[in-house]
């Protein structure tokens, strides 16, 4: 039974700095990513991460702070998110995909996701 687990969210101030985790079971894939959806707002693929040519991808309002990371003999999927700001806020959720062969930021091409993670940053 394939099972991805989010965890590491929380209450921080602006500023600080946070890691969330996935750790995925029941298989490995080749492409992850993690998704965050505030209050009101559409599903956000944040960033990308693809073993296939070790490729990544950032949304433009979170590069330079956000890095996606991976280690394969854990089988997680990790997102050190530095310098925080309130409109990060959001539920972050990781997914997995065992059908595309490369980075994607739209939902439909992941199969598998968390149960999300709560990250609150106050001003």
């Amino acid at each position: 039974q394939v099972q991805l687990v989010d965890s590491g969210g929380g209450l921080v101030q602006a500023g600080d700095s946070l890691r969330l985790s996935c750790a995925a079971s029941g298989r490995t894939f080749n492409n992850m990513a993690w998704f965050r959806q505030a209050p009101g707002k559409e599903r956000e693929c944040v960033a990308a991460f693809s073993r296939i040519g070790d490729r990544r991808y950032y949304a433009d309002s979170v590069k330079g702070r956000f890095t996606i990371s991976r280690d394969n003999a854990k089988n997680t999927l990790y997102l050190q998110m530095n310098s925080l700001k309130p409109e990060d806020t959001a539920v972050y959720y990781c997914a997995a995909s065992g059908r595309i062969l490369t980075v994607s930021t739209s939902g439909s091409s992941y199969d598998y996701w968390g149960q999300g993670t709560q990250v609150t940053v106050s001003s």
